[in-house]
């Protein structure tokens, strides 16, 4: 006999019937009354097992379809919830958005006028093209020197539609600056804005020509100043330029970069690889409104020079001086008998002050050189060197200011 618990009584053991305890291993006679009943008993239990067999397949086979409608059910409720909250605060930013779109068109009415397309005879019969702006209604219209360097005729298309002759007043190959002029009436010039005072982020937006598709408005925002010799873009000490996202590309040379206000903070002059790439540079307005005056005067600029290589200071050197950042110009190399030859200044000397002005940025050096009275005398301070280091001693000399020889009107036909 088998015992069993029926946990849903006392507990208490029984004795099992023994037709019950050999049901499954005797075979009952088909007339008693138990056959059928256990008969239908199995068919059940077989038809529920193939039944929950069946719904499991189901299961598997449309399970990922389910799955996936209800993943896709929450994205779809994410989404329309995030257009919903969109919708709504789009609606209350409108007359913001409307102000900053209103300055855009603004912008594009106040310059457009002013800015020019340039062109000029290429090889092989080709035209070459670029960007300008008039800065004067007397016919006076800033551009690139490299825009018009070598031409031997140059045609300004107004924006008006007119196309008329124009001649080079003046150029510098230094700081990539030209001045035409025109002879024509009705013009609407530009005004002039100051780069010193942007801030990196300011908004700013280009006009010109990008491959001779005239009227071409972009915007972006300023994303770096000063952009001076040592950076990877230029190494020219009379060169700085501002950074910019605008979409800038060929044939915007020469164009204007302008303010909020419509003035001119810049003018485009290159772009950072082959084409548009998120980085373009523009002379900012500060520079090239000082040269812009120089060149319509004189035709050139009449700079004084030293004939250094000037280059910041190594920091290695910077610490055996004890000079803090920002302080003093090395000298990497000499011109032979030049100025600063003649006057005893020699290669790895570091400059600390011009005349009245501190050497802080060769840059900034090189445009307080150039800006000095030629044939005058002036002072230059070096900081000690290694003979006189005990001393600590600064070295004081003497230089005779004389012109850059190349003061000179480069363009063809000047």
């Amino acid at each position: 006999m088998s015992e069993l618990t029926d946990i849903s009584t006392t507990g208490e053991p029984y004795e099992m019937a023994p037709v019950v305890a050999q049901h499954y291993s005797t075979r009952l006679d088909p007339g008693t009354p138990a056959a059928p009943r256990q008969s239908a008993t199995v068919a059940m239990w077989r038809k529920g097992r193939l039944l929950a067999l069946l719904v499991l397949t189901l299961i598997i086979l449309a399970g990922p379809s389910i799955v996936g409608h209800y993943v896709y059910q929450i994205r779809f409720n994410e989404m329309q919830a995030g257009v919903d909250v969109a919708t709504g605060t789009l609606g209350s930013l409108k007359p913001r958005l409307n102000d900053l779109e209103l300055a855009s068109r603004l912008i594009a009415q106040r310059v457009e006028p002013s800015v020019v397309s340039i062109f000029r005879p290429g090889d092989a019969g080709r035209e070459g093209q670029g960007s300008g702006v008039v800065v004067d209604p007397d016919g006076y219209i800033v551009t690139n020197y490299h825009v018009v360097s070598g031409a031997e005729s140059i045609q300004v298309q107004l924006s008006d539609g007119r196309r008329v002759p124009a001649s080079v007043v003046g150029a510098d190959a230094m700081t990539d600056l030209a001045v035409l002029k025109v002879d024509a009436s009705n013009l609407i010039a530009a005004d002039w804005g100051d780069s010193d005072e942007l801030q990196v982020g300011d908004l700013v937006w280009a006009l010109g020509s990008p491959y001779g598709l005239d009227h071409s408005l972009t915007f972006g925002i300023v994303s770096a100043k000063a952009r001076r010799s040592g950076s990877r873009f230029t190494r020219s000490p009379y060169q700085e330029y501002l950074q910019t996202d605008a979409a800038v590309n060929p044939g915007n040379s020469g164009g204007p970069l302008v303010n909020i206000e419509g003035q001119i903070v810049g003018i485009n002059a290159a772009i950072f690889g082959p084409s548009y790439q998120g980085i373009s540079f523009a002379i900012p307005s500060a520079l090239a409104h000082e040269k812009y005056e120089q060149l319509r005067t004189k035709g050139w600029i009449d700079r004084a020079w030293l004939g250094i290589m000037p280059r910041e200071v190594p920091d290695e050197l910077r610490e055996r001086l004890g000079l803090n950042f920002g302080k003093g110009v090395y000298v990497g190399g000499i011109q032979p008998d030049g100025p600063a030859d003649r006057a005893g200044i020699r290669p790895g000397d570091v400059i600390l002050r011009w005349n009245d002005q501190e050497a802080t940025d060769p840059t900034l050096l090189s445009r307080a050189i150039a800006g000095t009275e030629i044939g005058s005398t002036a002072k230059v301070v070096l900081a000690p060197r290694p003979e006189a280091k005990a001393a600590k001693e600064n070295v004081l000399v003497e230089v005779k200011v004389e012109r850059h020889p190349w003061s000179v009107r480069e363009v063809s036909g000047q």
